[in-house]
Order: structure tokens, then C-alpha cells, then sequence
């Protein structure tokens, strides 16, 4: 049986670390130093674990080997998470509470902020059950410290259960994955293994070996400022610009107004003033010939405004980040079909769904190592109104050990 206490008291010791990763910093990896505090936690309790190789290298990757215990030839299995959290949303002085035996109504995280029913039907899934929640003035991090408590609990449980027959096991942790460069330097071949999975999913039950193909858009305006009194036919406002910019998009396609397949523009920041402005977007898409069609639309927007305002007025950097990885799961099919058997034999009902963004895994896949997506059990990541329950963390861990068992029968 898996040890929900040590589960939930690992889960707790490092959520209360401050790993949150930096966006605007691009000449170092990884982003933030404070990263590495969990890292070199991990790696000295993987030690004590009884592990072998541990290491953590150069660009703070953690790798690590649980030995086969049995002669069988079993493909080595790998299990990897992040130990950053987003960047935009606190991650410092992380206060977790319990709400035991859920009843189903409104939780009043803080006298301003409340996880409410309404704005979050799905709470209704978690009636009777423990979840654990913020405080209301930062994120949580069950993105992705439920993953690592789950993988680092699994592991214990196979070293104190020796007769739990298992194959060669690597364990992976990476840093700046919230910042899309999580395995910028992650090498493949030293982690050897024959495929793996992320545990960096949502609700219990997710299993997802599709995600967006993915492309960063940053829009430079140059603007003209003059006195306004004498600024007829002379000015160009580059704010007023960049927002007949983003006019010019389809409202319909942002994130708010999508789901499942369809893809989007998402306008993540913006900032400007007479002389300058600026405009940051994701761009998202399943489908790899509409993902094309986006970039080349707002090249083509960008193409428009510098006809209609001249020259360099609008610049515009497309920069892909990474692709759907069913291209590169579906020829090992099994490693989904595995997964699917393991929830449903610990009694998770599967819910094999593409992923709206992407995980470590997707990039990891055109890589060389096939690499799928499981739960880890949170919902609403990124924010004040993060929560997870215990018995969906439970679960993660034991669908990680029922995958490594079956693989081991075969």
C-alpha cells in the first residue's frame, strides 16, 4: 500500500520551495538559482533512497537508476518531472491548507479571494475527499510538485516492497519548463531510457499523447512621436498601432473562447508608449498545417500595417517552440495502451485527451525518447486558485507502479 503520509509530507516539504522559473532571462540555464535548491534536495534523497547514478549535472538535470530486480528482459522505463513553477504567479512563502472530507461548497481561500463552485464546477468531482489549496495570494505548485512527490514515493515503495518485480527504472527532474526550455540540454542518450513518461498532468485520469504545436510572436512598433499640438499627418502612435494589430486577429480564436483541437492567439503581454510599443503572443494549434497557416497570417497582418504605415514600422519575430508529439508516440503505441490498462486496473477511469499546451514530453518525443503525459492530480495550475486532492495523488502513484508491473509480466 502506498505511504499517503510520506506522499502528502514530501508534497508539502517542496511546495515550500521557491523554484519559480524567469521568463526574461535567456543567458543562463536554468533561469533562477533558487531551482536548484529542490534539485539538490531531490538528488540527496534519491541518495537515500538507495538509488544509483545519482547525479545532477552542469544545467541542474537530476537523473537517477533503479536498478531491475529480476533477469527478465524488461525495456527501461523512465519518469521525469519539473521542479519549477510559473513564473507569472507567486511561488515564494507557499502556505498550504487542508479541507478534509470536502462537503462541495465554496472555499474562502482568504477573506478577498474564494475558490468558488461557480467559476469551478469540477470541485464538485472532489465531494468527501482531502484537498489541499493556497492561501489565495499565491500558486501552489502542484505543477509540477505532486509529479515529483508521486515519482520520489513510487520509488520508495519499490524499494521497501522487494518483491514487487520491476525492470530497470530512470527517474528525471528538469528546471525551466514553464518557460518552454526544459530540456534545452537534456541529454537522451545519458538518461537511456527506451521510452518514459511525464507525470505533469491535471485531473485524475488524464493521459495525453497530443499536444500543440507551439510558436512564440513578438511585434515591435516604432512609432513617431511629435507634439501633439502640431502632430497632424506627422505622428504615428505606436500604441494605437499595436492595437489595430490585434484587431486585426479573430476574437473568436483566443484561449478563452476555445477548447479541445482548436487553437488560438494568445496575447500575453503588451507595453508601449507614443514613440514604442510591444506586443507578446503564443500561438497554438493540434493540427500541424493550421499551426503554419497562424504564423503565416500574422506575417501577413505585420506585412499589411508596414504597407499602410511604412516600412520597419512593424517587426515581427515568429519563433517555433515545440510540436505535437503524437507523430512520434504512435509508433509505440503501447506505451498509451500500457497506461490505459494501469489506470484502469487501480480504478481510474482514463481520459486519453490532447493536451492544450505542452509538457517537457512533447519536445522530449521528437528527441528520441517517446514520452506521454499521466496525471499528477492538480487542477486550475498557475494561479491563487491551484488546488489537489490526496486520493488523485494517490492514484498517480500507484498507476506509475501498476505501468512498471505490467511491463514487467509482459
Amino acid at each position: 500500500m502506498i505511504d499517503k503520509h510520506a506522499l502528502i509530507e514530501r508534497f508539502i516539504r517542496y511546495v515550500k520551495i521557491d523554484t519559480q522559473s524567469d521568463d526574461t532571462v535567456t543567458d543562463r540555464f536554468p533561469s533562477t538559482e533558487k531551482q536548484l535548491t529542490l534539485s539538490r534536495l531531490l538528488v540527496e534523497e534519491l541518495k537515500e533512497l538507495g538509488l544509483t547514478d545519482v547525479n545532477i549535472d552542469e544545467y541542474g538535470y537530476v537523473m537517477a537508476t533503479l536498478p531491475s530486480n529480476t533477469d527478465k528482459d524488461i525495456p527501461t522505463i523512465g519518469f521525469l518531472a519539473h521542479v519549477d513553477t510559473a513564473p507569472d504567479m507567486p511561488g515564494k512563502d507557499v502556505k498550504p491548507r487542508f479541507i478534509n472530507n470536502y462537503d462541495g461548497n465554496d472555499i474562502q481561500l482568504n477573506p478577498d479571494v474564494a475558490l468558488t463552485v461557480k467559476d469551478f464546477p469540477e470541485l464538485k468531482n472532489y465531494i468527501g475527499q482531502t484537498l489541499i489549496v493556497t492561501d489565495g495570494t499565491t500558486l501552489l505548485g502542484a505543477d509540477d510538485k505532486a509529479g515529483i512527490a508521486e515519482i520520489m514515493t513510487a520509488v520508495e515503495y519499490m524499494q521497501n516492497n522487494p518483491s514487487f518485480k520491476h525492470g530497470r527504472v530512470r527517474i528525471g527532474f528538469t528546471a525551466d519548463e514553464e518557460v518552454g526550455r526544459g530540456v534545452d540540454h537534456f541529454d537522451v542518450k545519458r538518461f537511456d531510457a527506451d521510452f518514459a513518461y511525464t507525470l505533469d498532468g491535471g485531473a485524475i485520469g488524464e493521459l495525453e499523447y497530443e499536444n500543440f504545436n507551439a510558436a512564440s510572436a513578438k511585434i515591435t512598433i516604432q512609432g513617431r512621436n511629435i507634439h501633439p499640438g502640431y502632430a497632424k499627418d506627422k505622428m504615428l502612435n505606436a500604441i494605437h498601432i499595436a492595437q489595430e494589430f490585434n484587431a486585426m486577429l479573430p476574437p473568436n480564436e483566443r484561449p478563452e473562447f476555445t477548447e479541445g483541437y482548436e487553437g488560438f492567439y494568445h496575447l500575453i503581454k503588451s507595453d508601449g508608449s507614443v514613440e514604442k510599443a510591444s506586443l507578446q503572443y503564443i500561438i497554438r494549434d493540434h493540427h500541424r498545417d493550421k499551426f503554419e497557416s497562424r504564423k503565416s497570417f500574422m506575417e501577413n497582418v505585420a506585412g499589411y500595417m508596414n504597407k499602410k504605415y511604412g516600412e520597419g514600422v512593424v517587426s515581427l519575430e515568429l519563433k517555433d517552440q515545440y510540436y505535437n508529439m503524437r507523430e512520434k508516440v504512435e509508433p509505440v503505441y503501447h506505451v498509451v495502451e500500457t497506461a490505459v490498462k494501469a489506470m484502469e486496473a487501480v480504478g481510474v477511469k482514463p481520459l486519453v485527451k490532447p493536451i492544450r499546451g505542452g509538457t517537457d514530453g512533447a519536445r522530449l518525443s521528437y528527441m528520441g525518447l517517446p514520452c506521454p503525459n499521466l496525471f499528477a492530480g492538480g487542477e486550475n495550475f498557475h494561479g491563487k486558485h491551484e488546488y489537489v486532492a490526496v486520493e488523485s495523488m494517490v492514484k498517480a502513484t500507484e498507476v506509475m507502479l501498476k505501468i512498471i508491473e505490467l511491463y514487467a509480466e509482459k
